[in-house]
């Protein structure tokens, strides 16, 4: 039991970040933002590719996390400047990636496991041997914390709010004399830099690259933040990003209970688009009854 609960909250943490990614394209700023399926394996490619080469694991994650902002400045460019609708943008950058990614890695499939990682290295070594099957956890929810913290500190910032505003009234922005679009742009670059550090994370964690591990990266960031918001909005004390790194865990949850039920580890992507499919029912329904007891009262 304790082994499976390690691997729910491992995988939860690895996800996580994406996760907070797509709240900001799918919460913050209302964009369906497909190039996340693009972005993730660019992280992973890149960290395999950099690790290979010797670099520091620590570096190929912060490297990652700019490619990944250089991916979201593409797909903003093309909705902001070009006019281009928000989903077309998204699986234009999302197809260009799957080339790029492979020009990257120079394969469809890169091991690394025999390299240093933010998991496997001289310090971690040093961990007592009682403490090894949590050290990958707490190295993951250092991360999370870290990262969720940064997001919440700029989201209390007046870019933060700037940006917010672009997602819920763009007439405040324009008001503020702000470019709107601008503010889109950084809200992309920044969402996408976390979902390609989240895919660094992946590649190190599970010592590979390969050009599959993005396919459906968007449906588990989105069903991580519909569960989480969902769950805990009610409840005051939770700020969105808590629940969105909750609901990543209870979502990842779900997929592992039913596959230890029986289901095959090759039927997760079936497993997790009807998890997906039944989120989204739920959710409407719940807003469907908030409207029309709405409209009762």
């Amino acid at each position: 039991m304790q082994t499976f609960i390690i691997g729910i909250l491992e995988e939860g943490f690895a996800y996580a970040i994406l996760a907070l990614g797509v709240y900001i394209t799918y919460k913050i700023l209302d964009f369906p933002d497909l190039s996340v399926d693009g972005t993730f394996p660019l992280g992973g490619a890149v960290t395999a590719v950099l690790i290979t080469a010797g670099v520091n694991p620590l570096l190929a994650l912060f490297i990652s996390f700019l490619a990944g902002a250089v991916a979201g400045i593409i797909t903003g460019i093309i909705y902001v400047k070009f006019k281009v609708r928000d989903l077309l943008s998204g699986i234009i950058v999302m197809t260009a990636l799957y080339s790029i990614n492979l020009r990257i890695a120079g394969s469809a499939n890169v091991p690394i496991f025999m390299k240093d990682s933010i998991f496997e290295n001289s310090l971690t070594r040093l961990v007592p041997d009682w403490f090894s099957p949590f050290l990958v956890v707490t190295i993951l929810f250092l991360i999370v914390v870290i990262m969720k913290v940064l997001l919440d500190l700029y989201l209390g910032t007046k870019s933060g709010y700037l940006l917010q505003a672009a997602g819920d009234n763009e007439t405040v922005v324009t008001s503020l004399a702000k470019d709107k679009g601008a503010m889109k742009i950084v809200g992309l670059a920044i969402a996408n830099a976390f979902v390609a550090m989240s895919g660094s994370i992946f590649a190190q964690k599970n010592g590979y690259f390969d050009i599959s591990i993005g396919t459906g990266a968007i449906v588990t960031g989105v069903a991580s933040v519909i569960i989480g918001t969902n769950m805990f909005q009610r409840f005051g004390q939770f700020k969105a990003t808590t629940a969105v790194v909750i609901g990543s865990i209870l979502y990842k949850a779900c997929v592992a209970v039913a596959i230890n039920l029986g289901l095959k580890a090759q039927d997760q992507k079936l497993i997790t688009s009807v998890l997906f499919l039944i989120i989204l029912i739920t959710s409407n329904e719940k807003k469907r009854r908030k409207k029309v007891n709405a409209q009762v009262d």
